[in-house]
């Protein structure tokens, strides 16, 4: 069966130190450490093979021990994946804290993930799916080469904007049909794009915006569909029809950390699912994310399907 949902992005090792409080500059905390397979591309892909998803990942990793440990996660899961080893480079890394409340803290190093090249792309692959994931975590002008070739074959096309980088080119969203923000990434996006009219927009104005009024901004972004998250608040889905915002699910937060890889990951595999239905796609995102913030981890913390029909039995979705 081809793969309906497929992601091109990166995977990280995380390296993960938990504490009570972020040290500050010059301090040292005593904290608790552990690893586990990440980044940003992974994780989404994760996400939306639990939820149930066909799902296939495109990424790159050195020759090193971090590279085995992501085959065997992803054979593990049952979840499709090509590894490209980039043997002059090591696997990507992430140094994660995370303090008591679930808040985190992350730097990482891309290593493979940016020398992930558009040969290494199968073009057949890309033009078979329902909708490709990317985000910016892994080399931009593959990223570019994805999406316009998912575009040029009618596949939806999504793009996470994160991590926010300085080398990111605005004529990317042109290739755009779907862009999901978190608020830092949004803000950042609408001081560098002219069509805004904004230069100095912050995330308390963003805050204090309407939702009509966030809509609005989020049509001058370009992209059709435009999904804002907006942490434990919810998201707000601006499409040309109009805004509508979706609550989030009010759990008990242990660790924040991949929270928007899940709602990335749940929303494919929900388009899949609710054949093409944006806020029903949403909407199970949320679920997908308000799961995996209840657990420790990014990739391993991703609910399964299982989960999610209890989950989603047990809670009334937010309207």
């Amino acid at each position: 069966m081809k793969p309906q949902v497929v992601v091109v992005g990166s995977f990280v090792q995380d390296i993960t130190w938990r504490c009570a409080a972020f040290p500050k500059p010059g301090e040292t905390v005593i904290g608790n450490f552990t690893t586990g397979p990440g980044g940003k591309g992974s994780n989404q892909a994760v996400a939306a093979g639990r939820a149930g998803a066909s799902t296939f990942f495109i990424g790159a990793v050195g020759r090193d021990a971090f590279a085995a440990e992501a085959r065997a996660f992803y054979s593990a899961e049952g979840i499709a994946a090509c590894f490209v080893e980039r043997s002059k480079h090591a696997t990507g890394t992430a140094g994660i804290l995370v303090n008591a409340t679930g808040q985190n803290e992350i730097i990482v190093a891309l290593g493979a993930n940016a020398h992930l090249a558009k040969t290494d792309i199968d073009p057949k692959l890309i033009s078979g799916a329902k909708i490709v994931v990317t985000q910016l975590e892994s080399n931009l002008a593959t990223t570019a080469f994805v999406l316009k070739t998912a575009r040029s074959a009618g596949v939806i096309t999504v793009l996470n904007p994160a991590p926010m980088r300085a080398d990111f080119d605005p004529a990317i969203l042109k290739h755009v049909d779907v862009l999901i923000p978190n608020e830092a990434e949004f803000t950042t996006l609408v001081n560098r794009l002219p069509a805004t009219g904004q230069k100095d927009f912050t995330a308390t104005e963003l805050s204090r915006l309407s939702n009509d009024a966030l809509h609005a901004l989020c049509r001058t972004l370009g992209p059709a569909v435009v999904i804002v998250t907006l942490g434990k608040q919810g998201c707000l889905v601006s499409q040309a029809s109009g805004p509508i915002f979706i609550p989030a699910h009010k759990v008990k937060a242990i660790d924040t950390t991949g929270a928007g890889d899940a709602f990335v990951g749940g929303f494919s595999a929900g388009f899949v699912e609710f054949n093409g239905d944006i806020v029903a796609a949403a909407r199970f995102g949320g679920a997908v994310a308000a799961l995996s913030v209840t657990r420790q981890g990014t990739a391993p913390s991703m609910p399964t399907r299982r989960e999610l029909e209890k989950f989603l039995k047990e809670k009334t979705l937010p309207s």
